[in-house]
């Protein structure tokens, strides 16, 4: 599957089929600290991803008034 990272962004190609949080997992990411996308909408941790698709990871920015 094609893996798109932000930050800085760059593109992987992880083996698939796996489920969210086994990708995050050997990418070395906290999976509380990111956002997973696939087609517009965000994935949970429990779902899978096939071989053939794609999915972007986004770091989680927060913020607001002070």
């Amino acid at each position: 599957m094609k893996v798109r990272l932000r930050n800085p962004e760059r593109e992987l190609e992880v083996p698939g089929p796996a489920l969210v949080s086994v990708v995050l997992e050997r990418l070395g990411i906290n999976r509380e600290s990111v956002l997973v996308i696939r087609n517009g909408t965000i994935v949970p941790g429990d779902e899978r991803v096939e071989d053939d698709e794609s999915i972007e990871v986004r770091p989680v920015i927060s913020g607001g008034a002070g």
